[in-house]
């Protein structure tokens, strides 16, 4: 440990112990996954980040080693470390200058935003001399003037290559086609069981995969549409999901897309018009029924239960609205009358 610790300060580190942590170091290959918490300080213990506490709760920092991370040096210290153990690393400037960067992305995915919301199209060294604002005071300053920064780790756990699934961002074009497939049965178990909410977030994560290879197509292509023909199930089951949640307008924006492009989609048409019928657009909801019967007449029966149903919520909130309105100018004949004089 002494050696390692000598070869971490001939490198502009100095690595403090705070608790040790358990078993045989690892060997830390690329494409090993680990999951560590950190806190991000100024050498006076200024805190900038925490991620116990960013953006209302605790969540922590998940690495896949080789997959050249813009802050290089958390890869390095990581590697000094065994399961459970906590150290400060306090790290010379050469180690820290792209930071802020990187915390402006951390702040970003906490706020349930795009990492890369609010920064440049330039690589990050032309961010760090430009004096674009990172939209934080404390990072604006830190870019300005570059300084050495402390960064206390705990490693939760260590996950050898192949023992996990990857993110996304972190899967290659290959992995992603066939990791699709899996997610997709995960899902379609996950709504039978009734765990709609977690359903839908395996399709939508399904559907990132599919998206993020078919930005790389041009629309209209042969790999693009075939694709597109691999998304257009997930979204309709994405959208069966968000029909149960009550998200009604998100089922008409992502039905009439596929509409758009598959004018033959009895199902997309069914979603839209349920989704319609919910909204109380009743002229619309009829005509997408009456496009799902003419598509397959064999519908008929259940178009005509969905209809059944929209009419009953009308005459229901009709009715509903006429006892509002007699309320509203009724008035109480023994009151006695209020006159006024100029």
């Amino acid at each position: 440990m002494e050696e390692l610790a000598t070869k971490l300060l001939a490198e502009g580190i100095q690595k403090k112990v705070v608790s040790p942590g358990k078993g045989e170091l690892s060997t830390f290959p690329d494409g090993t996954k680990v999951i560590f918490h950190y806190r991000s300080s100024l050498c006076d213990g200024t805190v900038l980040d925490d991620s116990r506490t960013m953006g209302g709760r605790s969540k922590p920092m998940e690495l896949i080693l080789g997959k050249k991370f813009k802050l290089a040096v958390w890869e390095r210290v990581i590697a000094t470390m065994r399961e459970g153990e906590v150290a400060d690393f306090t790290c010379d400037v050469k180690h820290t200058a792209l930071y802020p960067l990187v915390s402006q992305s951390l702040r970003n995915i906490s706020a349930g935003k795009d990492p890369l919301e609010g920064q440049r199209h330039c690589c990050g060294i032309a961010q760090i001399h430009s004096h674009h604002s990172l939209g934080h005071c404390d990072l604006d300053q830190l870019q300005a003037n570059p300084q050495p920064l402390v960064f206390t780790l705990e490693l939760m756990e260590v996950l050898t290559p192949g023992s996990f699934r990857l993110d996304i961002w972190a899967m290659t074009d290959e992995e992603k086609l066939e990791v699709v497939p899996q997610i997709h049965v995960e899902g379609n178990t996950l709504y039978k069981k009734g765990d709609v909410k977690e359903a839908a977030e395996k399709y939508h994560n399904a559907i990132a995969c599919l998206k993020s290879l078919q930005m790389k197509e041009r629309p209209g292509d042969e790999g693009w549409i075939k694709l597109d023909l691999m998304i257009t199930p997930l979204m309709l089951n994405y959208c069966q999901c968000k029909l149960i949640q009550g998200q009604y307008y998100e089922v008409l924006d992502h039905c009439s897309s596929i509409i758009s492009k598959y004018e033959d989609n009895m199902k997309a048409y069914f979603k839209r018009a349920k989704a319609h019928a919910a909204v109380w657009n009743e002229t619309e909801a009829r005509a997408d029924f009456a496009k799902v019967v003419e598509l397959d007449p064999s519908l008929g029966p259940s178009v005509a239960k969905e209809l059944r149903a929209m009419e009953e919520r009308i005459r229901s909130k009709e009715k509903e609205e006429k006892g509002r309105y007699k309320s509203l100018f009724s008035y109480d004949s023994n009151a006695p009358a209020t006159v006024t004089t100029g």
